[in-house]
């Protein structure tokens, strides 16, 4: 494991205990953002970064009982939070690194990832790596449930104009990565990112 896959891991583990209890209000947030992947009954969508799977009960509804739902995280504190909280009951969850995911290409409609794009070691990479496993057309749905300014000031720093999800950064890497931004919010209330895989 590298250094960056060491330090997210200890940085999400000590959370993990907590970490629902710190945002328990995000809930309609999460549903929201799975509303705008236009999923569809029967549909295979990956939670990518799925910490303690607060994506994985509106993903489930959304592609219902005959579709396919995984979860996937690189600490394993996060998704025996995960079980703990039931939602191994929407999804099967898989120990693995978003780089390197033991899912076959074009596999899928959809990714989701909540709060992922500023832990990926090499993002331009890693983003190939989620357009490998989606079906051309799928989509991809990169998410806050606040948006970049009010994420800083929780943080205590100032949004910067290199942080990758300012839109001019984001939208060339994502088209780099095998991914054309269809749309772009970052509100307060909210970061939602979507994206059609190229084909």
């Amino acid at each position: 494991m590298n250094d960056d896959h060491t330090h997210v891991r200890e940085f999400f583990t000590a959370r993990a205990a907590d970490w629902d209890s710190r945002f328990p209000d995000d809930g309609p947030a999460y549903a929201a953002a799975v509303a705008g992947l236009g999923l569809r009954e029967g549909d295979r969508v990956l939670d990518a970064g799925c910490g303690t799977g607060r994506a994985l009960p509106p993903l489930r509804a959304a592609v219902g009982p005959s579709g396919v739902v995984v979860g996937v995280d690189l600490t394993p504190a996060m998704l025996r939070a995960a079980v703990r909280a039931g939602r191994d009951r929407d999804g099967r969850l898989l120990l693995a690194d978003v780089a390197a995911l033991p899912l076959r290409s074009r596999s899928l409609d959809a990714v989701f990832a909540a709060g992922l794009i500023a832990h990926l070691p090499d993002p331009a990479e890693n983003l190939r790596e989620l357009a490998r496993v989606v079906r051309p057309g799928g989509v991809l749905a990169l998410f806050h449930p606040i948006g970049r300014a009010a994420l800083a000031a929780r943080q205590g720093r100032r949004v910067t104009p290199d942080d990758l999800r300012a839109e001019p950064r984001l939208r060339p890497l994502l088209a780099g990565s095998g991914w054309r931004m269809t749309s772009y919010a970052d509100e307060d209330s909210r970061f939602l990112a979507l994206a059609v895989r190229e084909g």
